[in-house]
């Protein structure tokens, strides 16, 4: 499972907005007077220099993973402008550096690196932009922020937050609420910054008490396992937050086999399964809260700003940004037509 580390406004648009949002031309009311509208122009959709993009990612053996490479490689086919040259992907720290390289040596405009290792790959990432290729780090960060010109990724903390927070809405007025959470793997730094962030959200509801957690392994059989193991040991709670749609898919299989709709449950990521269930609106699932695979579509649109030497529309500076953070959405039946053409299988 990987490290899933804009919100719609004046910056940065939530995950059914990429970044190609913002890299549009400067806004109609600039004028001569305006110091920023002579200097150089932002990134747009209009062909520009032909910008060669290398993406190096890890296995795609989860949803996610494989929603990540299918949003760069649709991406990059929107520009007539870019070449995307795309390693097979692997979870070999070694092996993914080994391509990485290929990649420098084939002399790429700009490397785009979601890395099964954020501090193995540091190296390579360092050794790009010393070699002069600006390096687009996706999600897991890199040690040293030498290794790469711009960090996009999500919020697990925001996650959590976001998570407590529609819980505790849905909760704050029955009195003394219980909730349990289906935490992922335990071993990973995201998890801990999701369970934090969920925990922190619940401070803010005196009524509601967090009676249980269990952590599970991003699969569906992990999901499918855990959740069954909580409902055995816990026979009255209100809701439950689990952190990933699709160890979620074996939790709903769970929760359908011991016949419990009694609770409501919101998920993690933003599958299209989740987005169905919630839209179909006949079960436990009412929400989910978004890790957006479509920043890997932004990665793209800023290894293209960057390859052409372009700023972002809507910014009154003349670069991109150093880092992105994108908004972890709540998604519910009030807004999911919205977002359920990001939903990724």
């Amino acid at each position: 499972m990987p490290e899933f580390t804009s919100r719609r406004g004046l910056l940065f648009g939530t995950a059914a907005v990429s970044a190609g949002a913002l890299l549009v031309g400067c806004t109609s009311n600039e004028t001569k007077d305006d110091p920023a509208s002579n200097e150089q122009p932002a990134a747009d959709d209009k062909p520009g220099k032909a910008v060669t993009i290398g993406f190096a990612g890890p296995q795609a053996d989860h949803g996610w993973l494989n929603a990540i490479n299918q949003n760069a490689k649709s991406r990059a086919e929107r520009y007539e402008d870019v070449t995307l040259e795309i390693t097979e992907g692997s979870n070999d720290t070694a092996q993914q550096i080994g391509q990485i390289e290929t990649l420098i040596n084939k002399k790429v405009d700009v490397l785009v690196v979601l890395p099964a290792d954020g501090k193995a790959l540091t190296q390579v990432g360092l050794k790009a932009m010393r070699a002069g290729i600006p390096v687009v780090n996706l999600d897991r960060i890199f040690n040293s922020p030498q290794a790469y010109r711009c960090w996009i990724g999500g919020d697990n903390y925001g996650m959590g937050l976001n998570a407590g927070h529609y819980i505790g809405e849905q909760l704050k007025d029955k009195g003394d609420a219980r909730v349990i959470e289906l935490a992922g793997l335990d071993n990973l730094e995201l998890t801990k910054q999701r369970t934090q962030g969920f925990d922190d959200a619940l401070k803010n509801y005196p009524n509601i008490k967090k009676v249980a957690r269990q952590a599970a392994d991003f699969t569906v059989e992990s999901g499918q396992a855990k959740m069954a193991q909580l409902l055995q040991a816990q026979s009255n709670f209100d809701a439950l937050w689990n952190h990933d749609d699709d160890q979620g898919v074996g939790a709903l299989r769970a929760i359908e086999q011991a016949g419990r709709d009694d609770f409501l449950m919101v998920g993690g990521a933003g599958a299209l399964s989740a987005f169905q269930a919630i839209k179909k609106d006949d079960g436990v699932l009412k929400a989910t809260v978004l890790y957006p695979p479509t920043m890997a579509a932004s990665a793209i649109d800023l290894a293209r700003a960057l390859g052409q030497g372009k700023g972002v529309g809507g910014l009154a500076e003349f670069e991109i940004p150093a880092s992105l953070t994108l908004y972890s959405a709540v998604v519910d039946k009030s807004n999911v037509d919205q977002y359920m053409p990001t939903g990724f299988k």
